[in-house]
C-alpha cells in the first residue's frame, strides 16, 4: 500500500491585544464590520446569527479593553435607532483588517516571512520621527528624520499612509528593502 504524503498548509487565528489580553479577533471584527455596514446592532447580530445580547456583551468587552467607546447609538422606536462605529472602533477594525491581509499574503508567499521580521537584520531598520507627510491621489511621501542624523523619504500608497495614520511627530521605523523603503509603526 502506497501512502500519499499529506501536505500541511499554514493557517492562523488573529487576535489583536494589549498586555497579553485579547481585544479583537475574527468574531469581534465581523461584528464591528456588520454594524458599520448595517448601522444597527440588531441587524448586524441577526446577519451574523448571534443574539443581540451576545453582540452587546462583546462590544462592552472591546470598549473595556481599549478604554474608549466603540459605538455612537441612537434610541430606537418608530423610524428606528441605529449605531455607528466611533473613530476608535474604525481604527481598531482597520488595524485588524490590515494585519489579517498582510498575514494572509505572507502565508501564501514564503518569501514574505522575511518582511515580517523573522529574518530582518538590524541593518535594515532605522528608527526616526516623521517630519512631513505629502499625499496625492495615489501615493504618499513620508519624510523621516532618522537618528543617524539623516532624513529618509519613503513613497507609500495613500491607503497605507491613512491606515497607519501617519502624521508629523510619529515615532516610526524605516524598513529598508532592496528597492524600496517601507514604513512600520508600533
Amino acid at each position: 500500500m502506497i501512502r500519499r504524503r499529506r501536505i500541511l498548509s499554514p493557517s492562523f487565528k488573529l487576535w489583536l491585544g494589549r498586555n497579553q489580553l485579547p481585544i479583537l479577533g475574527k468574531g469581534g471584527a465581523s461584528l464591528l464590520k456588520a454594524i458599520n455596514r448595517y448601522g444597527s446592532i440588531a441587524e448586524a447580530s441577526g446577519k451574523l446569527g448571534i443574539s443581540y445580547k451576545h453582540a452587546w456583551n462583546r462590544l462592552v468587552e472591546i470598549e473595556r479593553a481599549i478604554g474608549e467607546p466603540v459605538l455612537r447609538t441612537k434610541r430606537g422606536g418608530r423610524g428606528g435607532g441605529g449605531a455607528e462605529l466611533t473613530e476608535a472602533a474604525l481604527r481598531l477594525l482597520r488595524s485588524y483588517e490590515r494585519t489579517e491581509r498582510y498575514l494572509s499574503r505572507a502565508l501564501r508567499d514564503g518569501e514574505s516571512w522575511e518582511a515580517i521580521g523573522l529574518r530582518i537584520s538590524a541593518r535594515n531598520r532605522l528608527r526616526g520621527i516623521v517630519e512631513g507627510v505629502e499625499k496625492d491621489s495615489i501615493a504618499s511621501k513620508i519624510r523621516i528624520r532618522i537618528m543617524a542624523p539623516a532624513v529618509i523619504t519613503a513613497v507609500i500608497t495613500r491607503e497605507a499612509a491613512e491606515e497607519l495614520d501617519i502624521k508629523p511627530g510619529d515615532d516610526v521605523e524605516a524598513v529598508i528593502k532592496a528597492t524600496e523603503v517601507m514604513i512600520a509603526k508600533d
